[in-house]
């Protein structure tokens, strides 16, 4: 037998601990069932857009733990344009998206930190694990039905407000 074919060259090597690692995180992520809490028990808030010197308002749930925002609005069917989702955070920080798991189009809206939009990216793609990013720090991503930004003339530079639940 060669001595060769007993030592894995080191693109084999690689290739091994590849699959070593992809069967490890395969059982992690099926070790830890993706739990969904009902948007029932999410904290809701009006929002205000000022577009134009008219203001809009949507009725929003708040994602205000790291596992609301992880689940966001995954296996949601339908969003009335008036509704979203608002993913406050503690600190202006650079936010990423994905679509995973959502069944919907989505209109995400980056506010910066003197509340006014910075950034919108429109009818971002169902389950598309593609990362959308602010690109900037922002205080808070809110989540409205794909096209209503458009369809309300809402763009940066508006001024988004909300009041925090029981304040």
């Amino acid at each position: 037998m060669s001595s060769q074919w007993c030592r894995p060259n080191s693109a084999t090597l690689r290739w091994a601990l590849g699959i070593v690692l992809a069967g490890a995180l395969a059982s992690a992520c099926m070790a830890q069932p993706l739990t969904i809490e009902s948007l029932s028990h999410f904290p809701r808030t009006t929002l205000e857009i000022v577009t134009h010197g008219h203001p809009d308002q949507f009725e929003v749930w708040i994602a205000d733990t790291q596992v609301r925002q992880e689940q966001g609005l995954m296996f949601v069917r339908d969003l009335p344009p008036s509704e979203g989702m608002l993913f406050p955070q503690s600190a202006p920080e650079v936010a990423h998206f994905w679509m995973k798991n959502t069944y919907i189009p989505l209109d995400m809206v980056f506010v910066g930190e003197d509340g006014r939009i910075e950034k919108i990216i429109a009818n971002a793609h169902p389950f598309s694990l593609n990362v959308l990013s602010s690109g900037e720090p922002v205080i808070a991503v809110l989540e409205i039905r794909g096209g209503e930004a458009k369809r309300l003339g809402i763009g940066v530079g508006d001024r988004v407000s909300w009041k925090n639940p029981g304040a």
